[in-house]
């Protein structure tokens, strides 16, 4: 889940101090240019909110898109995993450099050297599951798409494979589907529901879910294409193929203040906060720390993640000053570019600052966050 789209965003959503801007227009182009089916935001200063929506819920009956509706949020789902192993840290159940091989003995290929911090920022060098045909829920799948998979199932295929000993930073969704199930032996309960017992029910998150196998997504929304050539609906799937890794459901509103709690410091200790924005280089436009992704820009640095399923993109960063942008986006016979997405963002963030000052056009690629240029998403 990363590639085009995230470093769109890596270089656009940062933000030291903009204001809620009005980027309906943004929007309206990105969708008129072929772009986007349907695009939604959600932009905050801290103080003032703008929410709108461009484009169409359905394609075939028309309808305006919801900027209150629900999408798909791909690797997003890998910070509020990682808030709540950070959270199990807090409680002494698990400890971040402790080798895996402890918790889950056996599981693991050199588990007894990958340590819980590894897996979490993507240094495990494990292969991603979601590299092999068939395995991406990026990628148009017929009436597979609807097929059920197991967690056992998926790291089966992943550890099948190893990577080559580059000495580079890979994107994994295999580590999370590995900390989903430490999750799971550590409390004794599926890893969905503690990410709603720990974070969803106190936050007040109640249009977030873990939908497992349900192949639906609550009303409203709009529904997500995939251009074949022409736009098929690829809006029902069974996400267990991204579990822990990818599978949740939410909304631009809970987003936003999911990560005002996390980096507020109300989910996590200050100790494990800190950890979780430690970064290490990616040599993809963004740092990446605990489940959490850093893009430096001229006027600051932005923290949040990117995501990406099939018809779905989003993307929600948060800066130090409490300017926050959430984006969803349905994309269309193509996606947005990053020009487009990083205007956005720009305006967002940085206001005249960002603008003809330079904004660094971020190199590489990670594994798949999102993809305009993005950063971990879902995609291989």
């Amino acid at each position: 889940m990363m590639q085009t789209m995230m470093n769109v965003l890596v270089a656009a959503a940062v933000a030291m101090g903009g204001q809620a801007v009005d980027v309906r227009s943004d929007l309206e182009r990105i969708v008129s240019g072929g772009g986007a089916t349907a695009a939604l935001a959600r932009i905050s200063d801290g103080h003032r909110t703008w929410t709108g929506a461009a484009g169409v819920r359905d394609i075939e009956r028309g309808g305006r898109p919801s900027p209150g509706g629900h999408f798909r949020i791909g690797s997003v789902t890998k910070t509020f995993v990682a808030t709540v192993v950070l959270q199990l840290v807090d409680e002494g159940k698990v400890r971040l450099d402790d080798p895996v091989d402890e918790y889950l003995p056996g599981l693991v290929p050199d588990g007894e050297r990958i340590t819980v911090r590894r897996l979490l920022n993507h240094t495990s060098h494990l292969y991603d599951y979601m590299s092999e045909p068939g395995y991406s829920t990026n990628r148009w799948r017929g009436d597979a798409r609807f097929r059920s998979y197991q967690p056992r199932e998926l790291l089966k295929v992943a550890f099948a494979k190893k990577l080559p000993d580059d000495g580079k930073w890979h994107y994994s969704n295999t580590n999370y589907v590995v900390l989903g199930l430490l999750v799971e032996k550590l409390t004794g309960h599926p890893y969905g529901e503690e990410v709603t017992r720990r974070i969803l029910r106190p936050l007040g998150l109640r249009h977030t879910v873990v939908p497992g196998d349900r192949a639906g997504l609550p009303s409203p929304h709009a529904k997500g294409y995939e251009p074949l050539p022409g736009l098929v609906d690829a809006t029902r799937m069974n996400p267990s193929l991204d579990w822990a890794a990818g599978e949740m459901i939410s909304t631009a509103a809970d987003l936003e203040r999911f990560m005002s709690a996390l980096l507020g410091g109300k989910l996590i200790t200050k100790a494990s906060l800190r950890a979780m924005r430690t970064t290490v280089e990616t040599g993809a436009g963004f740092g990446y720390g605990l489940g959490l992704q850093a893009y430096p820009l001229p006027c600051g640095t932005v923290w949040g993640h990117s995501g990406e399923l099939i018809g779905y993109l989003t993307f929600t960063f948060r800066s130090d000053s409490g300017t926050s942008m959430t984006l969803s986006i349905n994309p269309s016979t193509r996606n947005p570019t990053t020009e487009e997405v990083m205007g956005i963002a720009v305006r967002t963030f940085c206001g005249s600052a960002g603008q003809g000052g330079g904004v660094p056009s971020p190199s590489g690629s990670a594994s798949s966050p999102a993809a305009v240029s993005t950063a971990p998403s879902s995609r291989p």
